[in-house]
């Protein structure tokens, strides 16, 4: 983003379309995150996490005049409701066609909003304290960009082992590699995750 997600909201609010189109793609990362953990748990690759997080983008962009709030963490809030309904009726069109029981599926809404607490505290509380800077941004979004910078076996593990919650056994099995290579793959992640968060400063 060139200029802060709170000045993006204020001029979006005001009826810039490019801030308001400057404003969404900076949740790009964060919403892609949180898609493909709430898609990969149940369906794999039956689903593609770019067009769900466009489709969401439209929606917000078409019904911008009902959001209310005036916060980066409200306005993520928001979005996260407009993918939870999304995701959530394209599981329940999977699961309704595969045969699978409706009333034992957990309610959608509550499983991104989970998603993205694990991703806020789960993985900021491992890093040294935010900067000023971080202190003002939504801390869940910095760390999907974050996580979105490291090599991918780095990113697969930390998203493997913090957000998807699998064993190291579970995750060595995804990853089709050992145990003990798993965890030291996965010290090293948290190491150069906590260095970019560090390094993070205010856009703009």
């Amino acid at each position: 983003m060139t200029s802060s997600p709170t000045e993006l909201l204020r001029l979006a609010k005001r009826g810039d379309d490019v801030a308001r189109g400057e404003l969404l793609e900076g949740f790009r990362t964060y919403l892609e995150l949180l898609a493909r953990v709430e898609i990969g748990r149940r369906l794999q690759a039956k689903i593609d996490v770019a067009d769900v997080v466009q489709e969401t983008f439209l929606e917000a962009h078409r019904n911008f005049g009902n959001f209310r709030g005036d916060s980066e963490a409200e306005f993520a809030g928001w979005l996260r409701s407009i993918l939870s309904a999304r995701v959530s009726n394209l599981v329940r069109h999977y699961v309704t066609t595969q045969g699978r029981d409706l009333r034992r599926e957990q309610p959608m809404e509550i499983n991104v909003d989970q998603s993205s607490v694990l991703l806020d505290r789960g993985l900021w509380a491992q890093q040294s304290s935010p900067s000023q800077a971080a202190q003002r941004r939504e801390r869940g979004v910095l760390l999907a960009e974050a996580l979105d910078r490291l090599p991918r076996d780095y990113r697969e593990v930390v998203i493997l082992r913090h957000l998807e919650e699998l064993t190291f056994p579970e995750v060595a099995e995804r990853m089709k590699r050992t145990v003990d290579s798993v965890q030291k793959l996965w010290v090293r992640a948290l190491a150069n995750l906590r260095r970019m968060m560090e390094e993070t400063h205010e856009p703009g």
